[in-house]
């Protein structure tokens, strides 16, 4: 098991430099653990490129991918469930096709469908648990109805504090400010890269949390007790310029 840091990384969605900036940000050790909450594919326009560096990091440290909705589409359309095509369309898939240059979730090589097909549905250490969507406070995470975890929205259902006292780590709903929506027990991480927002990693131990733009710009901040927040400054990184807070 690692001794190193617990680290979250919010909904990716195709954004392939910021997620490589983002992981130079952090410098991943092989004793550190990254949960990644899902949502690789779709909307961005790198989604092939994003499951590349994430096949690779699995290589570089201890690498716990999540399940996305958006990730469960395409599986969905890939094992012949025709109906999920057009949903799988509407929210980013035309997106993912083309950055695989392919007309058909069929000619998405075999090996990008497998990193899916491996990623979990929940994750939980002594002090968090990991969804991508939402959960029920009542049920384990083994007993999570899956449209719970990686459909319901925060803004459909607020949940309360899990029975076992962890904190949860959330992505799904995008927090078009830009900023982690931190309710104490519950703490969302989507922060809407594609859109214009950031790309979202936090070290749930410590509370440092780092956030890298499409643009490579870098701001690194630390969360501490009673949801306070103090800014570390803004960077420009090597592909990006800056931008205003």
């Amino acid at each position: 098991m690692s001794q190193g840091r617990v680290i979250a990384v919010g909904d990716i969605h195709g954004c392939a430099v910021a997620l490589s900036e983002l992981l130079r940000a952090i410098a991943p050790s092989s004793a550190d653990c990254l949960v990644t909450l899902g949502d690789y594919i779709d909307r961005g326009p790198d989604s092939r490129q994003v499951i590349d560096i994430l096949q690779r990091l699995s290589h570089r440290c201890w690498l716990i991918p999540l399940l996305g909705n958006h990730d469960k589409m395409l599986l969905s359309v890939c094992a012949g469930k025709d109906y999920m095509m057009s949903n799988w369309m509407d929210l980013g898939g035309a997106a993912t096709l083309a950055s695989f240059e392919c007309k058909a979730a069929a000619g998405i090589p075999e090996p990008y469908i497998a990193f899916l097909q491996s990623c979990r549905r929940s994750y939980e250490t002594s002090h968090h648990l990991f969804v991508h969507a939402n959960y029920l406070s009542n049920l384990p995470l083994e007993e999570q109805p899956l449209y719970v975890l990686r459909w319901e929205s925060l803004k459909t259902r607020c949940p309360g504090p899990h029975y076992s006292g962890k904190t949860a780590i959330v992505g799904h709903t995008a927090q078009k400010t830009g900023e982690i929506l931190d309710l104490g027990h519950v703490k969302c991480i989507d922060t809407w890269c594609y859109g214009g927002g950031w790309l979202t990693a936090m070290d749930v131990c410590s509370g440092q949390v780092w956030q890298i733009n499409q643009q490579g710009c870098l701001r690194e901040r630390q969360f501490v007790k009673g949801g306070a927040e103090r800014d570390w400054g803004l960077e420009i990184g090597d592909r990006g310029v800056g931008i205003g807070e």
